[in-house]
């Protein structure tokens, strides 16, 4: 079947996408140990903000469109879980652990969503999910334990850090869903990054400014560039073009390319090695959640 030009622009640029998501996980790493997390958010959030603002007066016209109360109060405490908590925790995870272990940890969020949806009611779990979900975990098992087993528990403790900004991000998915559809992503996204940044700048202020700026040079500054405004802004507003053009179920499945992606900029950016157990570990995690989210589903009887 032949696809349209916009189907394969598409294509195209998720994959370019994944490749620059994938190599972040290594330059956000070079960022995090020469900045320190403090310096690397607060640089973040002095720069994301600015950068709603000025999308929102593009697109729709005003810095900051009127929106119900409850509404803001509710993107409110959308962007405290999802910038203020998971942002914040992701930096100082990766920080902690490596690259391509914070890639395959981060890759099982689909996994959380899917428990949440049933916690709250939304969606039942099937048999073929409910295998899934147990042969992820086995996977993500299997993955940590060269370091447990090497006694590395300050990566390991990053790895736990890891797990709970998955499981925010899963969250934060979930709620965003009914403000993605009222509001559009542009609203939603631009106030969530405005009050859920706030919080953690004004945090970082102390340590940031203490972060060693002078040590950063050119190669550190078009690293942050390309972390904040390429990987993290713009990647953002290309993947919600592409999944409107391509459709979430064709792209979706483009994500299980970045673990290996950001494995391979780890190991050539970063010397980081790796065991066939922890080969092993992920490739297995990775493939139960696939299975949970694509294997086919019975439908329930009426």
């Amino acid at each position: 079947m032949k696809h349209s030009a916009p189907q394969r622009l598409a294509l195209s640029a998720a994959l370019v996408l994944i490749l620059i998501w994938g190599a972040n996980f290594s330059v956000q790493k070079y960022l995090l140990n020469t900045l320190t997390p403090s310096g690397f958010l607060l640089a973040r959030y002095l720069i994301m903000p600015v950068c709603a603002l000025i999308l929102m007066r593009v697109t729709l016209g005003q810095f900051l469109p009127p929106l119900p109360r409850e509404d803001v109060m509710a993107l409110a405490r959308l962007g405290f879980v999802g910038h203020s908590l998971h942002v914040g925790i992701v930096c100082y995870g990766i920080h902690l652990s490596t690259p391509f272990s914070s890639s395959v940890i981060l890759a099982c969020g689909p996994i959380f969503t899917l428990l949440i949806l049933r916690w709250k009611g939304h969606e039942k779990l099937q048999r073929t999910q409910a295998i899934g979900v147990m042969v992820a975990f086995a996977g993500v098992l299997l993955f940590l334990s060269d370091k447990l087993l090497k006694g590395d528990w300050r990566a390991s403790g990053g790895d736990v850090m890891l797990f709970v900004a998955a499981v925010l991000f899963s969250y934060y998915t979930v709620q965003a869903k009914p403000l993605l559809e009222q509001h559009g992503s542009v609203l939603t996204m631009g106030y969530a990054t405005l009050w859920g940044g706030l919080p953690v700048m004004l945090l970082s202020i102390p340590a940031g400014l203490e972060a060693p700026w002078d040590s950063l040079g050119l190669q550190g500054w078009a690293a942050m560039a390309w972390s904040i405004l390429i990987s993290a802004f713009g990647g953002w507003l290309v993947w919600g073009w592409v999944n409107q053009v391509r459709g979430v179920a064709k792209t979706a499945p483009l994500m299980y390319l970045m673990p290996p992606v950001a494995g391979l900029f780890a190991w050539a950016l970063t010397g980081e090695q790796y065991t066939v157990i922890k080969l092993v570990g992920a490739a297995i995690a990775l493939m139960g959640v696939a299975y949970t989210q694509f294997a086919p589903q019975r439908k329930n009887p009426s």
